[in-house]
Parts: structure tokens; sequence; C-alpha cells
């Protein structure tokens, strides 16, 4: 069977992208399976930059296909903040916790909530084949914290046209909706209708 390595140690993130891809017939690896490798200093100015940076250096590790994503949550009273640097936010230790809290701090009394998860796939199948697949969602951070699913700023993004967060999801609803899953979605058709795994 075909092999694609998911560049990352996220076993949320991994949980959530093998959901998206069930249906597409290669092994799914990810760096928890190669114990010696380091993920990749995400240290790029863009989630761009990084993605492309951990997809990479994946590939040139391993000489499997490899996917990587990053993503941020822009809000738009923070001047795009937290963006590239969501997943430390609130210091390069930081929890899922510790960076809600410091946002909603950030907020707190402000009228303007709205914001938008970005997601930027990239995919290397060779040294010289790279793509790139984006997918977006805007909603606004709540007040508070709102449901118990999903992981990341989940629990604090709330999608308007259902009125409820991320967090208030199933994985399977989730999965049909994210910004991840957009990008993901485009990955897939490339897979499927252009592309090769090896």
């Amino acid at each position: 069977m075909r092999k694609l390595l998911v560049a990352t140690k996220n076993p949320d993130k991994f949980r959530e992208i093998k959901h998206l891809l069930k249906d597409v017939d290669i092994k799914l690896l990810s760096l928890i399976d190669f114990h010696e490798m380091e993920g990749a200093e995400e240290d790029g100015l863009t989630l761009l930059e990084n993605s492309q940076k951990k997809a990479e250096e994946a590939f040139r590790a391993t000489g499997i296909p490899s996917v990587a994503d990053d993503t941020g949550l822009v809000v738009e009273a923070l001047q795009g903040m937290p963006g590239v640097f969501s997943a430390r936010f609130a210091g390069p230790d930081a929890t899922y916790v510790d960076n809600r809290r410091k946002l909603l701090k950030l907020l707190h009394g402000v009228n303007d909530r709205r914001a938008k998860f970005v997601t930027v796939v990239t995919y290397v199948r060779a040294e010289n084949e790279i793509f790139h697949f984006i997918g977006e969602v805007e909603g606004f951070i709540t007040v508070e914290e709102r449901g118990n699913q999903g992981f990341g700023y989940d629990s604090i993004f709330l999608y308007p046209p259902m009125g409820i967060t991320f967090a208030e999801m199933s994985m399977e609803l989730k999965n049909k909706l994210s910004h991840r899953s957009r990008a993901f979605r485009e990955f897939k058709k490339f897979l499927i209708n252009e592309g090769r795994i090896s």
C-alpha cells in the first residue's frame, strides 16, 4: 500500500487528518512513527512557510511523500493575531487552555469579535514537486468557552451558520465544515484526480 507521512506529532491533529483522508487508499504515518525525528521548528513568518518547511523536512528525512499543515486563528480586533503564532500564543510551552485564556482576556470588553481560521496544507511528493491547498472559515470569538469536543481554539470559535462552536460539534460535523477539512478536501481531490503518492 502507498504511504503518506503526515508531518505532525500532535495526536489530535493526526486523528483529524486521518479521518479526513479515511477513504483514500493510502497508509498514513505520522512523525510519532519516527521516534528519532523531531518536528521542524516553526519559525516561519507565514502559515505557508511553516507548512512547507514541515513537509519538506519530513520528506527529506524519510523519502516518503509528506503532507503538513499550519493553521492560524486570525482575529480582526487584534490586527490578525494570533495568526502564525496561534499554537504558542501564550508562550513556547503554552497549552490549549493557556492560549484560549490569553485570547479571551485580550478581547474582554471588545465588541468586534470577528475571526477566521486559515489552514495551509503543503504536499511534497518529490524534491521539486510541492503543492499548496488553502481552507478558510469565518466566525466569531465567543465571550466564554462552549463545548468539550475538538482542540485548540475550538471551544471559543463560533460558526455563525449553525450558532455553535466547533467544540460543540461532533468530529464528523466539524470535518465537513472546518478550515482544515476544506484544505484537505482540495488535497484529497488532487490525490484522487490528478496526483500520485509515489
